[in-house]
C-alpha cells in the first residue's frame, strides 16, 4: 500500500497544514462569506435606497387625472369619449365579468394571489433568458410590476428601471388589496388603439358594457396587453387573437376557472368572434363637437380632455338615428338635383333642448377650406322664403290680419342708388295671381305679397323682431338694413340653422323665447355634480294671439295646396303641424322648417361650396321636405294629437282670431 501514498506524512503537512491549520482556514472561509454576506445585503440596501430618492408615491397609482370625459344621450346612451391620448374609462369591481378578471390573472400572473409583488421564479426566468439571449433586458414582471410599469415609470428596459419598479411592487402590495391591485390593472393595460382599460376595450371592440361580456370575449380581451398591436384584429394581425385567446382559455382551464366543456366551446366560437366596425364608437359627432367646443369653453381643454367628467346631454340617440338615415338616404337620391349635402335640427320648444343635430350627410364633409362643416351651428346659408313668417307676424302686429288682401302684380321698387336697376320680385313659376289673402299668399308662399309687406311694415322692424326671436344675424344695425333692403323675405339675409329652430321655437310656444340647451348635467371623476341645467323663464318676445294666427296659416293645408299640392311632404298624418318651405333665387340654399307644440324640425340641403343646386327644387318640396317629414314622423311617433292652439287663451282672443280669419 506505500507504493499508492504519493505523499509522506511531512508533504501532507506541507500541503494542507494540521487539522488545526485547516480548521481556522474554513473559519476564515466562512467568515469571509458572512462578511460579503453582509456586504450584499447592505450595497443591496444601499442600492434601493438610491433609487427610492426620486420615485413616486405610491399612491399615485390611484389615477385621477388622464381620465376620459364620457358623453352621454339624455336616457344614458354613450355617445362618445373625449380624451388626449388614450381613452381611459374607470370600471367598478362589481362591473368586470369574473371570467375577464381570472383570465388575466391565469395567462399574466398564475400567483398573483401569492406573491408579495415579486415573482422569484419569473425574476430567475428572466435572468437566464437575459443571459442566454442576446436580445434586450426581459421581464418577468407580476400584474403589479406591470401596473407600476405602465402608470408610475417608463417604458424603457434598463436594470435602474426595474429596481426602481421592484420597489414599488412591494410598496402598493403593502399599502392595497390584491383586488385593488387587479382593479387598477384592468383599468390601466393597453388594449389596442386607444383603448386604455377593460371599459373602453369593450366598447371599442364589442360595442357593449364591460359587464355585458361573455367568456369568449373576456378571453379575447385577456390576451390583448401582451401585445396588443399585433393581437388586435383592427390594427394588429387579422387572426392572431385566435391562438392567444386560446392559450388564456387554457391556463383558464388549467387553474380551474373553468371546465374542459367550456374551454372546447369558447375554442370553436373564436374564429367567428363578431367585433364593431372600427370607428362604429363615432356616435352624433357633430353634436359632440359642439358639447366639448361648450364644455371647454365653460372648464379649459385640460378639464375636458383629462377630468374624467360625465356629461349628460339633450340628444335623444334614437332620434338622432332616424335623423341621420333620414339626412343621408335623402341627400343620396338628391344627387340627380346636385344636392351634396343636408343637415337638420331637433329641438323640444319649450324648453330649447336639442334633441337632434345632424351638420352634415356625415362627418368627413367639409368646408371651403377642409374644416368639419356643422351646417345646424357654424354655417350662414340665405334662408329663402323660409322666414317669411316673421316678416308676416310683423305685419300682424300693425294691424293686418291674415285676411287682409294684397295683389300678388308685377311691382317695380326703386333701388334708392341711381346706378342701380329697379327692385322687381318675381314668383318662383313667374306667374301673378291678383289679390290674395294674407292667409294665401303665405301659404303659398308668393313672393311678390311677401316683398310688398316687407316695404308696408318696415325693413327695420321686421328685423327688430327676427333679432328678438332669436336670429342672431338680423341685428337691425345701419350696415344690416343698407346691405339687406327689400331681399330680406327672399332669403337677403343669412342665418344659422339653430336660430332658425329658436324663432320657430317663439312660434311653437305662443310667443316665448327659449335658448337652446344641448348639456343637461356635469360631474367629475368623484362624481361631484359641476353643473345642472335650471331651465330658466322663458321670455316672451311675441303676443300670444300672433303667433296663433301665424300657427293656423302655417298648418292651413287648404290655404297652400294651390301651390303644393293636398298630399304633399309638409302633411304629417295624423298631426296638426306647421311648416314652412324656402328656396333662394339661385337655388344654393334649400329649406323646410316646421314645428308642433312639441317638437321644432328645420332641415336644409345645398352644397358646402355654395354651388347652386339643380332648378327642379323651384318647388321648395323636392329638396328638404322629404328629410323633414321622415324626420317630423319618427319626433312624433309617441305624442298624441295635439292641437298647435292654447285652448287657455282667453275667449277674447278666440273671438279676434276668427273675426281676423272670416274677415
Amino acid at each position: 500500500m506505500q507504493m499508492f501514498d504519493f505523499y509522506s506524512d511531512r508533504q501532507r503537512r506541507k500541503l494542507f497544514g494540521t487539522k488545526a491549520a485547516r480548521m481556522t482556514l474554513l473559519s476564515r472561509l466562512v467568515f469571509g462569506g458572512f462578511i460579503a454576506l453582509i456586504v450584499g445585503i447592505i450595497f443591496v440596501i444601499g442600492l434601493f435606497a438610491w433609487y427610492s430618492r426620486d420615485l413616486p408615491r405610491p399612491d399615485k397609482v390611484q389615477r385621477t387625472s388622464g381620465l376620459s370625459t364620457v358623453v352621454l344621450d339624455r336616457n344614458g346612451v354613450k355617445l362618445y369619449d373625449i380624451f388626449q391620448e388614450a381613452d381611459r374609462i374607470p370600471a367598478t369591481w362589481d362591473e368586470v365579468p369574473k371570467y375577464l378578471k381570472d383570465g388575466t390573472v391565469a395567462v399574466e400572473d398564475k400567483n398573483f394571489y401569492s406573491h408579495q409583488g415579486l415573482s422569484i421564479t419569473g425574476i430567475a426566468r428572466a435572468l437566464l433568458s437575459n443571459i442566454f439571449s442576446s436580445g434586450g433586458l426581459q421581464g418577468g414582471s407580476t400584474l403589479t410590476q406591470q401596473l407600476v410599469k405602465t402608470v408610475l415609470l417608463s417604458q424603457e428596459r434598463t436594470v435602474p428601471r426595474k429596481i426602481k419598479e421592484a420597489i414599488l411592487a412591494i410598496q402598493i402590495e403593502r399599502k392595497y388589496s390584491k383586488n385593488d391591485i387587479l382593479l387598477m390593472y384592468l383599468n390601466e393595460a393597453p388594449y389596442g388603439g386607444t383603448a386604455a382599460g377593460v371599459k373602453a376595450a369593450a366598447q371599442d371592440y364589442f360595442s357593449k358594457d364591460v359587464k355585458d361580456l361573455n367568456l369568449v370575449q373576456c378571453a379575447f380581451l385577456a390576451g390583448l396587453p401582451q401585445s396588443p398591436n399585433y393581437y388586435s384584429p383592427f390594427i394588429g394581425e387579422p387572426k392572431a387573437y385566435i391562438p392567444r385567446a386560446q392559450h388564456v382559455l387554457q391556463r383558464m382551464r388549467e387553474d380551474g376557472y373553468i371546465t374542459p366543456a367550456q374551454e372546447v366551446q369558447a375554442d370553436n366560437a373564436l374564429p367567428t368572434l363578431q367585433f364593431s366596425a372600427p370607428g362604429s364608437e363615432l356616435r352624433a359627432p357633430h353634436f359632440v363637437a359642439y358639447v366639448k367646443q361648450l364644455l371647454t369653453d365653460q372648464l379649459g381643454d385640460k378639464v375636458v380632455n383629462a377630468g374624467g367628467l360625465t356629461v349628460t346631454t339633450t340628444l335623444d340617440w334614437t332620434l338622432q338615428q332616424a335623423a341621420q338615415t333620414a339626412v343621408k338616404e335623402e341627400v343620396d337620391k338628391a344627387k340627380a338635383l346636385k344636392v351634396s349635402n343636408g343637415a337638420a335640427l331637433v329641438l323640444d320648444p319649450k324648453t330649447g333642448e336639442i334633441l337632434a343635430m345632424v351638420g352634415s350627410k356625415d362627418y368627413s364633409a367639409t368646408d371651403s377650406s377642409g374644416l368639419k362643416y356643422n351646417v345646424a351651428i357654424q354655417a350662414e346659408r340665405q334662408p329663402g322664403s323660409s322666414l317669411k313668417p316673421i316678416i308676416y307676424a310683423e305685419a300682424l302686429a300693425k294691424g293686418y290680419t291674415a285676411a287682409t288682401m294684397l295683389m300678388d302684380a308685377d311691382t317695380k321698387y326703386p333701388s334708392g342708388d341711381p346706378t342701380k336697376p329697379e327692385y322687381e320680385p318675381k314668383n318662383y313659376d313667374l306667374k301673378f295671381r291678383g289679390p290674395m289673402l294674407l292667409r294665401y299668399a303665405l301659404g303659398n308662399s308668393i313672393n311678390t305679397i311677401a316683398v310688398k309687406l316687407t316695404a308696408l311694415v318696415g325693413i327695420k322692424d321686421i328685423l327688430k323682431l327676427g333679432y328678438d326671436m332669436g336670429l342672431t344675424t338680423w341685428e337691425p344695425t345701419d350696415a344690416m338694413l343698407k346691405r339687406v333692403g327689400l331681399s330680406l323675405p327672399l332669403g337677403g339675409a343669412e342665418v344659422h340653422m339653430i336660430d332658425e329652430a329658436v324663432a320657430y321655437s317663439v312660434l311653437a310656444t305662443g310667443g316665448y323665447r327659449t335658448d337652446p340647451v344641448a348639456i343637461l348635467k356635469v360631474t367629475n371623476a368623484q362624481g361631484k355634480t359641476l353643473y345642472e341645467y335650471k331651465p330658466a323663464t322663458p321670455r316672451r318676445v311675441l303676443d300670444a294671439s300672433i303667433a296663433f294666427i301665424i300657427s293656423s296659416m302655417l298648418s292651413d293645408n287648404d290655404a297652400r295646396k294651390d301651390e303644393f299640392g293636398p298630399n304633399s311632404y309638409l302633411v304629417i298624418p295624423g298631426h296638426t303641424v306647421a311648416a314652412k318651405t324656402g328656396t333662394t333665387d339661385d337655388k344654393r340654399d334649400n329649406w323646410t322648417s316646421g314645428y308642433t307644440k312639441d317638437r321644432v324640425v328645420v332641415t336644409w340641403v345645398g352644397n358646402n361650396d355654395n354651388s347652386p343646386m339643380n332648378q327642379a327644387l323651384a318647388s321648395g318640396i323636392t329638396g328638404a321636405a322629404p328629410i323633414w317629414n321622415r324626420i317630423m314622423k319618427a319626433a312624433l311617433k309617441d305624442f298624441r294629437i295635439r292641437r298647435l292652439t292654447n285652448r287657455a287663451m282667453s275667449s277674447r282672443w278666440i273671438s279676434t282670431v276668427m273675426a281676423a280669419v272670416c274677415r
